[in-house]
């Protein structure tokens, strides 16, 4: 059973939703957008499907599926546009673990340390004044990525804990970061449950979810939930304007690194004409000499010079 922690969640009408032939030839929401990855899998009538997939991932005893609390569902169309805003799904069990799923389309140097960073926060944050680490619960994190995050392996599928790696020991599992890297899907099916959920987050095609579909029926039942969802106007206009948000964080990043690398160069260009000008100036050459060779000020070669 999935729970809201508030009274206000945004529900998206796809249920509501009859699916004509046009809708089919609709090009489908892509799951892998954070955005509608919240929309398909934070929404408490697809719970069937959320807990197949954390199933799937997870090795968490079946009672912990029977209560599931999403965390900050109110995710209203308004802060969609956000450029800045990190979306999520923050859910809590039965006997109160924390998972966290994110979709990082953009891995970065310091992607892995902020999550290490963000699991230990939500470790410190359960500890009130006067709190017992006894009643520190686990921390999940299912991180999603079409980008590699794990260098030197093939493998889709990571699980990381707090382990001696030459003892073979395990110190805690406290906190628990799994990877799950869609670019490294194999093309046929491992005949796994984590496959088949895999090919449909990362699915681009009908074709493709069409032949995923074939041999998982719940991940059939949730293509046609996925077909609803995408013939809502609002989830569209939701996905289409995340998609515009993220284009300007794209722009802004590179406009920063063109003016970053003209930056470097004004500098270089400014150091190399400082290295010939002090050449000059110790073969004691004519300061107009020197001017006209480097295209320095006369104060910048003074000062070179006083050096």
């Amino acid at each position: 059973m999935i729970i809201t922690s508030t009274p206000h969640h945004w529900k998206f009408p796809q249920k509501h939703v009859i699916i004509t032939t046009d809708m089919k030839k609709q090009k489908l929401l892509p799951v892998k957008s954070d955005i509608v990855f919240r929309m398909f899998f934070a929404d408490e009538r697809n719970e069937d499907f959320l807990i197949s997939f954390l199933k799937s991932v997870l090795k968490l005893p079946k009672e912990e599926y029977k209560k599931i609390v999403i965390a900050d569902p109110h995710l209203l169309p308004e802060h969609i546009g956000d450029k800045f805003s990190v979306i999520d799904v923050k859910l809590h069990t039965k006997s109160g673990k924390t998972i966290h799923i994110e979709i990082q389309l953009q891995v970065t140097k310091d992607t892995r340390d902020r999550i290490v960073f963000y699991d230990a926060k939500l470790i410190t944050e359960q500890l009130g004044s006067g709190g017992k680490y006894e009643s520190i619960q686990k921390v999940i994190s299912i991180v999603i990525t079409n980008k590699e995050l794990i260098k030197n392996s093939s493998r889709y599928h990571h699980r990381f804990t707090f382990y001696d790696q030459e003892a073979g020991v395990e110190f805690s599992d406290i906190i628990e970061i799994h990877s799950l890297e869609l670019n490294k899907l194999p093309d046929n099916t491992d005949g796994t449950e984590l496959y088949d959920w895999a090919k449909f987050i990362n699915a681009e095609s009908e074709e493709e979810l069409d032949m995923v579909a074939e041999r998982n029926p719940k991940v059939k039942k949730a293509v046609v939930t996925l077909r609803r969802l995408s013939a809502d106007e609002q989830a569209r206009d939701m996905y289409e304007r995340r998609e515009k948000a993220m284009r300007d964080i794209d722009s802004l990043n590179r406009e920063a690194e063109q003016r970053g690398l003209e930056k470097g160069k004004a500098e270089g260009k400014t150091e190399e004409k400082a290295k010939i000008a002090s050449n000059l100036i110790s073969l004691n050459l004519p300061l107009e000499t020197i001017i006209t060779a480097t295209g320095l000020t006369r104060e910048e070669i003074e000062n070179l010079r006083k050096k």
